[in-house]
C-alpha cells in the first residue's frame, strides 16, 4: 500500500521524510525513513543507498545519529531507512528480549512458528519495500541500490548482497554478524526463526555464502577494537575474511583502535561508507 508521510525534515539542504504504510509481506503496519538530496527530482532521480539497522533499533537511530546525509548529498544520494522488524504481531515471547523478535528481525524469512506469520524482513526489504519506494518516488532511482548496514544489520546487508546477486551495486557494513551461526545472538535467532537444520542457517550466513557468490566483490567492513561484542565473540569478522580469502573475493576488513559499537563510531566513518557505495553508484 502507498506511504503516509507522517512528517518532513530539513536536513543537508535535503529532506528526510518520516513513512508508513501497510504491509502485504508483514501483515503490519511499517515505518521507514527515506532521505532525498536536494538535486533529486523525477527528471534526474537519486540513486538509493539502504541502512539496515541493528539490534533495539527503529528507522530513526540511523537517520538521527548515523550522519550520513552530508556525504549522501553532496553525492546526490537518496536513503532508505528501514525497520528492524514488524511490530504488534504479539506472538508469543515477541517483546521478552533485546535480540529475539521485536526489533531483531535478523533480515531473513522465518520458517518455523509462529514466526513465519509476519516475520519475513528479507522479502519485504528486497520486494515491497523496494518496489513501494519505486512506485511512489519517481525522484529515487531503486535501479541504482546499494547497501550497508549496522551488527545486525550489517549481517543483513552483507547476507541480502549475497543471496540477491545483481539487486545491490556494492556493500559495506559497520561490525557486522559475519558467521552467525556460530556466535549466540545467530544461534539464538536462527533457532527460533528457522529451526535446527544447520544447512538452512549457512543460507542466511555471509561466511558461508561469499564462497557461493558467483561474481565479482569490493565488500567494505569497518569493526572496533573497543567493541566488547566484537571482544565477546559476538561479530566474528575473521572467520568472514577467512571465507573471502579462500574464495579469491576482495573484502576490505578495518580494524579502528578504540572505537566501540555506538553511533560514535558509524558516525565516524560514515563519510567512508556512503563515498564507498557512491563509486557504484555513481559509476
Amino acid at each position: 500500500m502507498a506511504f503516509e508521510t507522517t512528517a518532513t525534515i530539513a536536513t543537508f539542504g535535503g529532506k528526510l521524510l518520516k513513512l508508513a504504510h501497510q504491509s502485504k509481506t508483514t501483515t503490519t503496519k511499517m515505518s521507514a525513513n527515506l532521505f532525498l538530496p536536494h538535486s533529486a527530482s523525477a527528471s534526474s532521480p537519486a540513486p538509493l543507498l539502504l541502512y539496515l539497522a541493528g539490534l533495539t533499533c527503529t528507522p530513526d537511530n540511523g537517520a538521527e545519529k548515523g550522519f550520513l546525509h552530508a556525504t549522501a548529498s553532496r553525492h546526490g544520494i537518496a536513503i532508505l531507512y528501514p525497520d528492524t522488524s514488524p511490530r504488534g504481531l504479539d506472538h508469543p515471547t515477541e517483546n521478552d528480549a533485546y535480540d529475539f523478535g521485536s526489533g531483531a528481525g535478523f533480515y531473513i524469512d522465518a520458517t518455523a512458528e509462529p514466526w513465519n506469520k509476519g516475520y519475513k524482513m528479507e522479502s519485504y526489504i528486497t520486494e515491497e519495500l523496494l518496489g513501494a519506494v519505486k512506485s511512489q518516488f519517481k525522484e529515487v532511482d531503486t535501479s541504482k541500490a546499494s547497501i550497508t548496514g549496522h551488527s545486525m544489520g550489517g549481517h543483513g546487508a552483507l547476507t541480502l548482497f549475497l543471496r540477491h546477486p545483481g539487486l545491490f551495486k556494492s556493500v559495506s557494513a559497520f561490525a557486522p554478524i559475519c558467521n552467525p551461526s556460530n556466535c549466540p545472538w545467530g544461534q539464538k535467532a536462527f533457532s527460533g526463526y528457522i529451526g535446527e537444520n544447520k544447512g538452512e542457517w549457512a543460507e542466511h550466513d555471509a561466511t558461508e555464502l561469499i564462497a557461493k557468490y558467483d561474481g565479482e566483490t569490493d565488500i567494505l567492513i569497518d569493526v572496533g577494537t573497543g567493541d566488547n561484542f566484537y571482544k565477546q565473540g559476538q561479530l566474528l569478522p575473521e572467520k568472514f575474511e577467512e571465507a573471502a580469502k579462500k574464495a579469491g573475493k576482495k573484502v576490505k576488513v578495518r580494524y579502528q583502535e578504540g572505537y566501540d559499537h555506538s553511533y560514535y563510531f558509524i558516525s565516524s566513518f560514515a563519510q567512508d561508507h556512503v563515498e564507498h557505495a557512491a563509486k557504484y553508484l555513481k559509476a
